[in-house]
């Protein structure tokens, strides 16, 4: 059990999903939950959820909107530039939240941003090496021996090894779970509407997204071939409710599962319009992203299967 909640892995993994969250936490705050700014005009439609309602959140007013934005983006580029990442993470981390909590105040919760959002809460919980530094002996974190770091978050390995840790499996087994609950408990919304699984996948929901806010591709379908829109859904029904598989893939399997879930999401941008970008981000964390760092470093990236499975 230890091993599936706390694996050791690659702390140089973590460096570079930071990279890659923090740079699309700011994408994020301008354009798909930019609303938090829009929302200072409309103060007598906030309805705090209960987070905020015990952290007694009032209605943001436009100076916190815009200070709140400015803080979140200096955090983000901070972090991503190396200067105190743990620190400036936690920033990010709660100035974030925060801002969900706006976006998500005024009548309508996303459910897309849940794994981003657990993200940004356990990046800042591992200590990293530098992402393109030397790399140094094993167990070395910029330039410190094996184990030094003072919350024991660094392991020790051979000679020529990364570092690696159990804090980075940890953090990256929560985000992965995040991103297998976004899937799973969807499922509830579905029976709960229709009364139960069958019932939602044998309905006409897609071909009546299809006709309300469906693309050229989706209206054709819905005239040409309408018998296609209920496999459809039983084949997503299906992807949600075997989501939580993915936690136990490894290798060449997992990479497949993974295909599956983006070109899932792929075409209900295509047809629908609907993209889920926060989810897919955090779909990096099931990938071995310690062989940008030897890409980077001008070196072959060592194929590691033990490394690549979670």
């Amino acid at each position: 059990m230890r091993s599936i909640l706390l694996p050791t892995l690659p702390t140089a993994r973590i460096h570079v999903l930071r990279v890659i969250v923090y740079a699309f936490v700011i994408l994020d705050i301008l354009t798909l939950s930019g609303d938090v700014v829009a929302h200072a005009g409309n103060a007598e439609y906030y309805t705090p959820l209960l987070l905020a309602r015990i952290l007694h959140l009032p209605a943001v007013t436009s100076l916190v909107a815009q200070l709140l934005r400015a803080l979140i983006i200096v955090a983000c580029v901070a972090a991503v530039a190396g200067v105190t990442p743990r620190i400036t993470g936690a920033v990010v981390a709660i100035g974030y939240w925060v801002w969900m909590l706006y976006s998500q105040g005024y009548g309508y919760v996303a459910h897309d941003h849940m794994a981003l959002m657990v993200a940004v809460a356990v990046l800042p919980t591992v200590a990293t090496p530098p992402l393109f530094g030397d790399g140094g002996p094993a167990g070395s974190a910029a330039g410190r021996p094996a184990g030094s770091a003072a919350d024991g978050s660094v392991g020790a390995g051979t000679v020529g090894e990364e570092p690696r840790s159990e804090a980075a499996g940890w953090a990256l087994r929560c985000i992965q779970i995040a991103v297998v609950a976004t899937y799973f408990f969807s499922i509830v919304p579905k029976i709960l509407y229709t009364g139960s699984f069958a019932a939602w996948a044998n309905s006409a929901i897609l071909t009546w997204a299809s006709l309300r806010r469906g693309s050229v591709l989706a209206h054709w379908l819905v005239e040409n071939v309408p018998w296609i829109f209920v496999p459809a859904q039983w084949s997503g029904v299906a992807l949600e409710a075997l989501s939580p598989v993915v936690l136990f893939l490894r290798g060449r399997a997992l990479y497949v599962a993974i295909a599956l879930y983006i070109s899932f999401h792929l075409a209900t941008l295509v047809l629908l319009g609907i993209h889920f970008l926060p989810t897919v981000i955090c779909w990096a964390a099931f990938l071995p992203l310690e062989r940008w760092r030897e890409l980077g470093r001008g070196r072959r990236p060592r194929r590691q299967a033990a490394e690549s499975g979670v």
